[in-house]
């Protein structure tokens, strides 16, 4: 303890980007950080809440400095994620190292837009690490921050991440390394600047040169989205739909645009829990269905709506008509019941129905509400989106987890998951509604609207609203657009607040690989439009 005693008093009026001071110190804390994540039943990943709750319980238990808290949580995310770091093969790692490794005084190395192209004059340690990453067979670059390799890594081509940086720079990739759940090692420079730093050498070499044999690989949840997409083409869905009129309308609809999370979801959960990197006929099944319930909901939402655009697109009653439109939404809904029943599975057809029946509750308070005016509550609203909007993740997530068996444990996590996400996801939706360039929006109940009615306690507010052709830019005015920009920071608040139920419910969680999957999916879901 001596050692941490010392380097506490030489950084204890520093920021919390500090490092410990020297190598003995650094060792020393590694190895108490290795033995205190190996004591705990904790599976990655885990947010950054989390991350800094645990640094805090080092530096009480250890009488550590504060000043060390974003160090110890970087490395007791890599004491996290090392076995499945391990696991990945060398040829799909990347070696990510700075620019400020090489020697400002005598480094002749070009800059392009990939990176630093060493001239191996070897008065820095970069050659050398990269000579041992070749060796391995793991890729590396010479690049500042953590973003230049995010394609690489959503695109499948690498796995993993072994990054060298200062804590100043992991300020801002570490948070999105963990959000996205992706594995991987940051290794904190010994010293903040922007030149001529140093990195503990030996270290790096050995996460580097990690390796568990008899491990499988992650799924490769970039090839499911390539499978997806197949199989709502139109050449292999008209093998599973009629050739009438009212057959063919549905199947182009089903087969357009979208983004199919549900079916993304529904393989992606199945493949996480039973470890199978091929997907069987019975999850295609339940997944077409799914996104037939999801685009017959479209069809019949534009109608009660009366919206004339989606995705850019004019909508099936806008084109044909109400009367087909309707037929169309009631064709996608039979064949989605149809598709299912051919899983065998009666236990999937009651979970569908479930969430068509509170999906239509949903709706009825909606239209309820349109036809009869009243002043918005948020707990009516939030009451709409519990309904309307969570059965939607829910039943996709539930499919994945029946395919793959009934583990009822897990499905109530999910249902605890889909909750706080669907509600993150709705209240996003209602402030891009205020936010998005369109002029024109549509009165309906609205997180947004029930802020500002709890805020205009005067009777009437509602009505007010109605009596205005266009209230987004009424709200937008100078006389109103003070409380219209309280209320959307209210309602963004709130997201942000069940954005991070939904990250914590996942600590119940006992499988990494699904964890991992339902963080990124997380962070996929709550910044793009579904």
């Amino acid at each position: 303890m001596v050692l941490e005693r010392m380097d506490k008093a030489v950084v204890e009026n520093k920021p919390v980007h500090a490092v410990p001071q020297s190598l003995a110190s650094r060792s020393r804390l590694r190895k108490i950080i290795n033995e205190f994540v190996g004591s705990l039943s904790i599976v990655p990943p885990l947010s950054m809440n989390d991350l800094s709750e645990l640094s805090q319980r080092l530096i009480t238990e250890y009488d550590l400095s504060e000043a060390w808290r974003g160090w110890l949580m970087v490395e007791i995310n890599n004491c996290l994620w090392k076995e499945t770091v391990a696991a990945v093969p060398y040829e799909k790692r990347m070696l990510l190292l700075p620019q400020c490794l090489s020697s400002s005084a005598k480094c002749r190395a070009e800059i392009d837009d990939l990176g630093l192209l060493c001239h191996r004059c070897n008065t820095c340690p970069i050659p050398n690490l990269q000579d041992k990453a070749e060796s391995l067979g793991i890729m590396s670059l010479v690049a500042e921050g953590f973003t230049s390799v995010m394609g690489l890594l959503e695109s499948g081509v690498i796995h993993t991440v072994i990054g060298v940086s200062c804590l100043d720079s992991l300020e801002k990739a570490f948070p999105l390394m963990v959000s996205h759940g992706i594995p991987g090692i940051a290794i904190p420079l010994n010293k903040a600047g922007c030149k001529d730093t140093k990195v503990d050498y030996q270290y790096v070499e050995s996460l580097m040169s990690m390796y568990l044999s008899g491990k499988s690989g992650q799924p490769d949840y970039e090839k499911i989205k390539g499978v997806i997409k197949d199989w709502f083409s139109e050449e292999v869905l008209s093998g599973m739909f009629g050739a009438d009129f009212t057959s063919v309308l549905a199947r182009d609809w089903l087969s357009g645009d979208g983004k199919r999370w549900r079916p993304y979801l529904l393989a992606s959960v199945y493949m996480a829990i039973s470890g199978k990197t091929e997907i069987p006929e019975q999850v295609r099944q339940a997944a077409i269905a799914v996104e037939c319930f999801h685009k017959a909901s479209l069809v019949h939402d534009d109608i009660q709506d009366n919206d004339a655009f989606r995705y850019g697109k004019q909508t099936v009653h806008s084109l044909h008509g109400v009367p087909l439109a309707i037929n169309v939404g009631d064709m996608l809904l039979g064949e989605g019941y149809r598709i299912l029943s051919l899983c065998n599975r009666t236990e999937l057809i009651t979970t569908a129905a479930a969430a068509h029946i509170s999906l239509c509750k949903g709706q009825g308070l909606e239209l309820q509400w349109s036809r009869s005016l009243q002043e918005l509550t948020l707990s009516f609203v939030l009451d709409i989106f519990c309904n309307k909007t969570v059965p939607a993740f829910e039943v996709a997530l539930d499919f994945g987890a029946l395919c793959a068996g009934d583990d009822k444990q897990l499905r109530r996590i999910l249902h605890d998951y889909s909750h706080a996400l669907g509600i993150a996801y709705q209240l996003q939706d209602d402030i891009e509604d205020f936010e998005q360039q369109e002029t024109s929006l549509a009165l309906r109940p609205s997180a947004v609207l029930a802020v500002l009615c709890e805020q205009n306690k005067q009777v009437g507010y509602i009505r007010l609203l109605s009596e205005e052709s266009n209230i987004k830019t009424f709200l937008m005015n100078s006389e109103h657009k003070s409380r219209l920009q309280q209320a959307i920071q209210q309602v963004r608040d709130l997201a942000e607040s069940y954005h991070q139920q939904a990250i914590a419910s996942l600590n119940a969680l006992d499988n990494s690989e699904m964890k991992r999957l339902l963080f990124r999916v997380t962070e996929r879901i709550l910044k793009t439009s579904v």
